[in-house]
């Protein structure tokens, strides 16, 4: 087993998971709120750093700030492009709690942001300013799980080298608290039902992977493939590591965390997951790969 690719358990640190979920989705509604709507909502996403995660750039009037969830001294830093900083400690401590403060310290900066303060994409959703259900933070379990975006994200950004057509950015999706790395056929999409948020992110096919620490039905962390709109003939592919299967109820290919972590190489267990699962859903849907792959040496 790797050593550099630490174990996830999900029940150990679910309370933590879903506390820092609520966390992630306080800032990242700051930036839905502030950031310019690019395409696909990826204005609003997070972004790994080298101590944690972090918003984009944020405009304010003629300001600009960031925040960034410091994951190694587990701190809140809200720092702005006139040379203020301010931080707020990471521990245990209720959604609520959490809120009021980024809030008022947002407030003392001269940045004030109103939010929907609603969670979104999760079940029995609490507004923040009542949330006191949620209060746990394990500092071991906040600072693994970024050190296992880090080594995934490494791996995805990787895996779209000989790709050429358009692809997103390497995201965290506050909303569903996953990393996801997207490419586009260039076609537009069928229209989907749903939020507004949703319809413009599948405004065109595309072909999503990602790490998600899991919930709902699969409660163990995973690796996601999906294609949009899926292909017929798509969850009947046999695709690798063996460890892969189709998750009927999600509509993707699933491969557990678990089992990347135990391969010899869980790095060539990701490529090949990511690479099969492209494959399928490119050649089943009728992608152009002649134009949007490089032509390999």
């Amino acid at each position: 087993m790797n050593d550099d690719w630490p174990a996830l358990p999900y029940e150990a640190w679910r309370d933590t998971y879903a506390t820092l979920h609520m966390w992630t989705q306080v800032v990242g509604t700051v930036a839905l709120a502030q950031a310019p709507a690019i395409n696909h909502s990826w204005g609003a996403a997070l972004h790994l750093t080298s101590r944690g995660v972090t918003t984009g750039v944020l405009p304010h009037a003629a300001r600009s700030f960031t925040i960034e969830f410091d994951l190694i001294d587990h701190r809140l830093v809200i720092s702005t492009a006139d040379g203020a900083v301010r931080t707020i400690p990471l521990a245990p401590r209720s959604v609520a709690d959490f809120y009021g403060d980024v809030m008022s310290t947002l407030g003392g900066l001269k940045l004030p942001v109103h939010i929907w303060s609603m969670p979104v994409e999760i079940p029995s959703p609490i507004r923040f300013e009542e949330d006191t259900t949620h209060h746990a933070y394990d500092p071991v379990y906040a600072n693994r799980v970024w050190q296992i975006l880090l080594r995934v994200g490494r791996v995805l950004t990787s895996s779209r080298a000989g790709f050429i057509g358009k692809a997103s950015p390497l995201n965290f999706f506050w909303g569903s608290f996953d990393l996801a790395l997207t490419r586009f056929s260039g076609r537009p999409a069928p229209p989907r039902d749903g939020p507004a948020f949703m319809r413009e992110a599948y405004s065109h096919e595309v072909i999503s992977h990602g790490f998600w620490p899991g919930g709902a039905t699969v409660l163990e962390p995973v690796f996601y493939a999906y294609t949009i709109p899926e292909p017929s003939g798509f969850k009947e592919t046999r695709v690798q590591p063996d460890a892969a299967f189709y998750h009927a109820e999600l509509g993707e290919f699933l491969l557990p965390y678990e089992a990347v972590r135990r391969a010899p190489s869980p790095e060539r267990a990701i490529l090949s997951f990511v690479k099969s699962t492209y494959a399928a859903g490119a050649t089943l849907a009728g992608w152009d790969r002649a134009a949007l792959e490089r032509p390999r040496a």
